[in-house]
């Protein structure tokens, strides 16, 4: 999810880079925020609109289970290498020429992917989805602060953010209404004519905001161990479950980015422009925000990967009815950002963040103890406490990195943050699908069994068990008993609820992880820093 906040007062905000001049629409402050608003959302809407349309894409084009957590594994990656990287060549080329740049990309990749016509292609255009996403976003907020005068810019951000969250909320239930009524390649051709919207209006209407003194010259090398390195490490843990956690391969991936992340750490020592400065993470509130936003999103990313399914293929839900069970969640998030910075106004981001990571734990392991037969009732609960635990972190957490960094670094520290977020939702979605296939694998015979069904041996029991990690009971043979079928969707279903319920099990003990890391952070010592995403 993605949005902006800012310090309270007006002596926090930066002056504007660059501001408009003279009359004429070019650079006019609040048709700038409609533009920015309309490319962002193409990656707000995005964030939740493919999860509605990963079932019937994983169906559709005979995806296995690890190939469609790439799907979104593989763009929040992208996005989380890249960030950091991004808010460099906007300063560097012009955050507007970066924002319409990450608009046609974004509106493209979107096109690539709704044409593939197998998942290897819809992964690899989702990865570039997600490098043209990282441009968007710090583009839009450099023009936003460019836009607006000091005592302007807080209203900007606020309206901006409820945009973006607006955007966020609505995905599912937009997802489910194009999936169930049109194809789930509309779910990307619909970026289209929003990115050539965005487009027009940034040639008309966007003035060019830059950083003065920006650096002449990019940490190649930083970047090339970074994107590697992080590759290896997501790479390998998916795979592990196919090919076994002491596999050779396995280690040589999991190995290998462990190495590439120390040389990493030790180049960012001795590069003139370094990717990520190392001299941020001598501030211990700082360090502990930027856990705790990994943490966050491993557990809140990781766990809610497996909703979609549980809703759809358990409960039989059409996609727009999975949309509309998961509104409380979303709109409990944009209920839960105001009321959350007006609690860390008054007193601080630690009391919040905590409180706000135990309300989520709670969720967690609410939601481990959902079944086939759990109610609308009982989910919406879950997904309510997860909503209104989640915003006091998103919001707190920023605070913590950025405004415990140095002025000067504020800005590295503003893409930090947003890169711990997207590698933290990697990583769990990782993880926890890992833990939930072998899970699914050790119950499924047993209850198959139990149901009274005959042993399936051979390819035929590998492609069973692949489907009951997606909540996907086999096709009876022409003929089967009606009593047979209910038996074979039971023990599919029982098996998948009980990799799930170890799956948010987990995201519970990460969570409440997170709770305790909470009560290291503290307000932010520096004097004023710029706006950065949540």
């Amino acid at each position: 999810m993605s949005q902006s906040v800012v310090k309270n007062s007006e002596a926090d905000a930066p002056p504007p880079l660059n501001p408009p001049s003279g009359g004429g629409l070019k650079g006019h402050p609040w048709l700038t925020l409609l533009t920015v608003a309309v490319g962002v959302m193409m990656v707000a809407l995005d964030g939740t609109i493919v999860a509605i349309a990963n079932p019937v894409i994983q169906e559709k084009l005979h995806a296995a289970p690890s190939e469609i957590q790439w799907v979104t594994s593989g763009y929040l990656l992208a996005l989380a290498v890249f960030l950091i990287t991004a808010g460099k060549i906007g300063d560097r080329f012009g955050h507007k020429t970066t924002f319409l740049v990450g608009a046609v990309g974004f509106a493209a990749t979107s096109a690539a992917i709704g044409f593939a016509g197998n998942i290897q292609t819809v992964i690899a255009f989702r990865v570039l989805q997600g490098l043209f996403g990282a441009l968007l976003q710090p583009a839009a907020l450099g023009l936003l602060r460019g836009a607006f005068p000091a005592e302007k810019l807080n209203m900007a951000i606020g309206i901006w953010g409820g945009v973006i969250g607006a955007s966020t909320a609505a995905g599912p239930i937009v997802g489910g209404l194009l999936v169930e009524h049109v194809n789930w390649e509309s779910v990307f051709f619909i970026n289209i004519p929003v990115g050539l919207i965005a487009l027009g209006l940034g040639l008309w209407i966007l003035r060019d905001v830059r950083a003065e003194n920006a650096a002449r010259s990019f940490d190649l090398p930083g970047i090339a161990l970074l994107s590697v390195g992080m590759f290896a490490l997501v790479f390998g843990i998916i795979k592990a479950p196919e090919w076994g956690w002491g596999d050779a391969k396995t280690l040589l991936f999991l190995g290998g980015a462990v190495v590439l992340m120390v040389l990493f750490a030790l180049w960012q020592g001795r590069a003139k422009e370094p990717l990520i400065p190392l001299s941020l993470f001598r501030s211990v509130p700082l360090s502990a925000g930027v856990l705790l936003m990994v943490l966050m999103a491993f557990a809140f990313f990781g766990a809610i990967f497996f909703v979609t399914f549980y809703l759809q293929n358990v409960h039989g839900m059409k996609p727009v009815d999975a949309g509309v069970h998961l509104l409380p969640m979303t709109g409990m998030m944009i209920i839960g950002s105001p009321l959350a910075g007006l609690a860390i106004g008054r007193f601080g981001p630690r009391v919040p963040i905590v409180v706000g990571m135990l309300i989520t734990t709670a969720a967690m392991f609410g939601m481990s103890t959902l079944d086939t037969g759990s109610s609308t009732g009982v989910m919406s609960l879950w997904f309510v406490l997860m909503g209104l635990g989640i915003s006091p972190v998103m919001v707190g957490a920023t605070e913590v990195i950025v405004g415990n960094a140095p002025l000067e670094l504020s800005g590295v520290a503003g893409g930090l943050q947003q890169a711990a977020m997207q590698v933290g939702g990697s990583l769990g979605t990782a993880v926890l699908g890992a833990l939930m296939a072998a899970k699914v694998g050790d119950v499924l015979p047993g209850n198959w069994a139990k149901a009274g069904l005959p042993p399936v041996e051979g390819p035929s029991a590998e492609g069973l068990k692949q489907a009951a990690q997606l909540g996907i009971a086999p096709p009876a043979p022409p003929g089967t008993p009606q009593q047979a079928v209910d038996a074979m969707a039971g023990a599919v279903h029982q098996s998948f609820v009980s990799g799930m319920s170890l799956a948010f099990a987990v995201a519970a003990v990460v969570a409440f992880a997170a709770a305790v890391l909470g009560l290291l952070t503290r307000r932010g010592t520096t004097d004023a820093g710029p706006s950065v995403h949540i």
